[in-house]
């Protein structure tokens, strides 16, 4: 039976967020071709390059961060939000001024900016909250820096006891890369926190951006079906 009570074994496992990582360039990188070819390209390079003294420091598990580890891993994630949000900004003038000839080609490709947009956002909440997921893991809670969110594990300690089996203060638990990936795509569909809150003034900004993309992009993207239909 593993050690629990090992840093090893306390490690939250590298790869999700390396497939989810995967996933969102491949995405990126198929856009058509009306999305800046040179961009994209160049993008996924750099993204893929910045992986590997990452994997290098952590094959498998999260045990082990320097200075340089953290800010490459955030920068990332940012490069990917932000090049992303470049690609929103074309989707939105191809959708208003494109005829209906290529109109499945940009409505496949607001879908590939959408889901990318859920992963680069997950990416980001993930590496800021709490000092990221080594810290997460390997600080006590004393000594983590403040809170981005608050789950709701963080506060179900007083529940009823089945529910409150499972809280932070009984179990030790702290987010995984699942719960901000499922945390940004709840955000990215109520265009609003559902059961995760925002606590710091970079949090609200973060989230509000990714609503207010998702928003747009839905709303853009309604209306470019109905005309297509029509």
């Amino acid at each position: 039976m593993p050690n629990t009570d090992s840093p090893q074994a306390r490690a939250e496992h590298r790869w999700p967020a390396v497939l989810a990582l995967l996933i969102a360039l491949g995405l990126y990188a198929t856009l058509p071709s009306a999305f800046i070819p040179g961009l994209r390209y160049t993008v996924v390079a750099v993204g893929l390059v910045m992986l590997i003294p990452l994997l290098i420091l952590n094959p498998r598990r999260l045990h082990k961060e320097t200075r340089w580890s953290k800010n490459l891993a955030t920068g990332q994630a940012l490069l990917l939000v932000a090049a992303n949000g470049f690609a929103l900004v074309q989707l939105i003038i191809l959708l208003t001024t494109s005829g209906n000839s290529n109109g499945p080609t940009i409505l496949l490709a607001a879908l590939q900016i959408w889901v990318t947009n859920i992963i680069a956002f997950a990416l980001v909440f993930w590496e800021l909250d709490r000092g990221g997921p080594v810290s997460r893991r390997h600080a006590d809670r004393k000594d983590m820096p403040v809170a981005d969110f608050r789950f709701p594990q963080d506060e179900d300690h007083d529940a009823i006891e089945e529910v409150a089996a499972r809280s932070s203060r009984r179990t030790g638990w702290v987010a995984s890369f699942i719960d901000y990936l499922y945390f940004s795509l709840s955000n990215s569909m109520a265009f609003s926190p559902t059961d995760t809150m925002p606590l710091s003034g970079r949090a609200k900004v973060m989230m509000g951006l990714e609503a207010a993309g998702g928003f747009v992009l839905l709303a853009l993207v309604i209306a470019r079906a109905v005309s297509l239909l029509s």
